[in-house]
């Protein structure tokens, strides 16, 4: 026998078929996120339809018109301006929620609160652990962030509720009623019927990244009038009487709920608890999630059926 082996053509050749395997799903994995011109081209257009819009009746005689209006009424536009937020700034010394004797966050215990927590702005309960209000300019610019993230919060939790509700009454049947499995199935190259309205794709056919890119660009006015404050606008004709958190007009206040002084400051500070609700809610929201893959409203109605085998303790032990 000998022990030489045979010459290399001479093996039998067998396939790597894990090896193909592997290649053939990182492929597909690929082509799901691929979109052909006219699909990139269409998402584009779509999404920039709007800022183009704005600026193009800006630069149009229309806007000169209307600013024109707009700059023939300004005065009297600041004066009111200035009336409301004379009498905004008298309701919040009235009000229990601002000043000194306002409500603190550890309640009757006496603590040593921060002297630059004045309650000036709502929300504000004397809450600085960490020293992070010391600097005014800082304070203020972490008060604007939280207003906007509160907002974000509020909205994104009533997009991943109201869903998942509709599904399991069956008002409604999703694809995929689970807000953290839509993002998934879009990874695995699904299409998704907006507002669960068969054949109503808009983006819902295309890949993750050109969704980004569409959000990115719808994105661009926002946030570009929100960087150059409430005088965005004014080239449209349009005067907002507030400030950058609480702009105010018929835009964002078309219920007119900033006529009562009173009522309107108690509101922010209304809006400011949900806010931040909301904020930890998702944290919940993202560790149900992680802990149990199911929606928010389904770990709710596990709990009510059975409380003593699904609760935190009882998830967590499941993982260990």
């Amino acid at each position: 026998m000998s022990l030489l082996l045979p010459p290399p053509s001479l093996l039998p050749c067998q396939p790597p078929t894990r090896n193909l395997r592997s290649v053939s799903a990182a492929v597909n994995s690929f082509s799901r996120f691929k979109a052909s011109w006219e699909e990139v081209a269409g998402v584009l257009v779509f999404s920039a339809i709007p800022f183009t819009a704005v600026k193009a009746i800006a630069n149009s005689p229309l806007a000169e018109v209307l600013q024109r209006r707009m700059v023939e009424k300004k005065k009297f536009y600041e004066y009111n301006s200035s009336k409301m937020k004379a009498l905004s700034d008298e309701a919040r010394m009235e009000s229990m929620w601002y000043g000194e004797d306002r409500p603190r966050w550890l309640g009757p215990i006496s603590y040593d609160y921060p002297t630059y927590l004045t309650g000036e702005l709502p929300g504000d309960y004397g809450f600085d652990i960490a020293g992070l209000s010391r600097d005014p300019v800082a304070f203020q610019k972490f008060f604007n962030f939280e207003v906007l993230h509160a907002r974000w919060a509020m909205l994104a939790a009533f997009g991943a509720l109201i869903p998942e509700i509709l599904d399991i009454i069956g008002t409604f049947h999703f694809a995929e009623p689970v807000w953290w499995r839509v993002g998934y199935s879009k990874l695995q190259g699904d299409t998704l019927d907006y507002l669960g309205i068969p054949g109503l794709h808009i983006a819902g056919s295309q890949g993750v990244i050109i969704i980004a890119i569409c959000q990115a660009l719808l994105m661009v006015g926002p946030e570009y009038a929100r960087y150059c404050g409430i005088e965005a606008l004014e080239p449209l004709g349009i005067y907002l009487p507030g400030d950058i958190n609480y702009p105010g007009g018929i835009l964002f206040d078309p219920l007119n709920l900033s006529k009562d002084p009173d009522s309107f400051e108690e509101l922010k500070v209304k809006e400011m608890k949900n806010g931040r609700l909301a904020m930890v809610a998702w944290l919940g929201f993202s560790a149900q999630a992680a802990l149990t893959g199911k929606g928010p409203v389904q770990n709710l109605l596990d709990w009510i059926a059975d409380p003593s085998n699904n609760n935190l303790l009882s998830n967590l032990k499941s993982i260990m």
